[in-house]
């Protein structure tokens, strides 16, 4: 099961008020129904929100809506549930906010289906159970998106989202109009405007490990990148100590910069942290990090002097 069928099922038993039941129908409806020769038609493969539809319908209108099961024509294992309104079609497409009273399908509804907080989240489930989905942030990059057929309800929709400062975007799409989020933090909130609370916990634990997961590679790239800094290092110091013993040119070194020849060569892969600590414990002399790269700058010098003879 996948992970935006888990938040549709889960958000399908929450219980509403009767005006969050009317915004969620109004939400779903626009954004999935059709007039047909037999009626007025929703579909869904979900059974449970095909029951939820179902009940809120009969709750508020007080009639029984005839259900039937289809063969999916998308290839889908799944059956395709289709509900059909035909006793009070008019008046419950009225009653929300799909037409007015002569029939004309509304380019938005009205402003009473989305009056207050709680009808706009109403309204944006019901938006999401049509037509959303989010991927799983376990195995994918974060995405959340709403298909949306008409121009004014896409644009509606999102001024609805953006009013939770979710920074919806939106783009055109050749059957419609597609509005996504990117951003793993609103798409958090978004699950927590539609209350879908199990999915939150989810999302934040999987956002968590992948945070940890990321950290870590960075860490580690970045030892690795230390590490190889090191090995270039030495080795560079090793190439100009060979330049100048094939040159027998050591005695043209000071006391203190052989030793630091000597003890590179006998601590091959150290770094100059590490070499200068094990030179200051093994002659009793301290000696910083700067100190020592010093002595190597002028081993460097040296070598250069040879390479330009020859």
């Amino acid at each position: 099961m996948s992970y935006t069928t888990d938040i549709k099922e889960e958000i399908s038993k929450s219980i509403g008020s009767k005006s969050e039941m009317i915004a969620e129908l109004s939400g779903y409806i626009r954004n999935n129904g059709h007039s047909t020769i037999n009626g007025f038609q929703l579909t869904t493969e979900n059974p449970l929100i095909c029951a939820r539809i179902e009940k809120h319908i009969e709750t508020l209108y007080e009639i029984k809506v005839t259900k039937e099961i289809k063969d999916s024509l998308n290839f889908s294992k799944k059956d395709l549930l289709v509900l059909t309104l035909d006793n009070k079609k008019d008046f419950i497409l009225e009653d929300i906010g799909y037409q007015d009273k002569s029939g004309n399908h509304l380019t938005r509804p009205p402003q009473y289906i989305v009056g207050a907080n709680e009808e706009i989240r109403a309204y944006l489930k019901g938006v999401f159970l049509s037509s959303g989905s989010i991927n799983d942030p376990k195995t994918s990059r974060y995405h959340m998106e709403i298909l949306i057929e008409e121009s004014e309800e896409a644009v509606f929709v999102q001024k609805l989202l953006n009013l939770f400062d979710l920074n919806v975007k939106i783009l055109t799409r050749d059957k419609g109009y597609m509005l996504y989020i990117k951003e793993a933090d609103k798409i958090s909130d978004f699950l927590k405007i539609i209350k879908a609370n199990n999915a939150v916990l989810y999302f934040e634990n999987q956002r968590i490990y992948r945070n940890k997961k990321n950290q870590a590679n960075r860490l580690n790239n970045c030892e690795q990148a230390n590490m190889d800094k090191v090995v270039a290092t030495a080795t560079s110091q090793l190439d100009d100590i060979t330049v100048i013993e094939d040159n027998l040119g050591t005695s043209l070194l000071d006391d203190k910069t052989r030793e630091a020849l000597e003890y590179r060569k006998k601590y091959p892969e150290a770094s100059l942290k590490e070499l200068s600590e094990i030179i200051s414990i093994e002659t009793g002399i301290p000696i910083t990090k700067s100190g020592l790269n010093h002595r190597f700058r002028k081993i460097k010098e040296l070598a250069t002097r040879f390479k330009n003879l020859n």
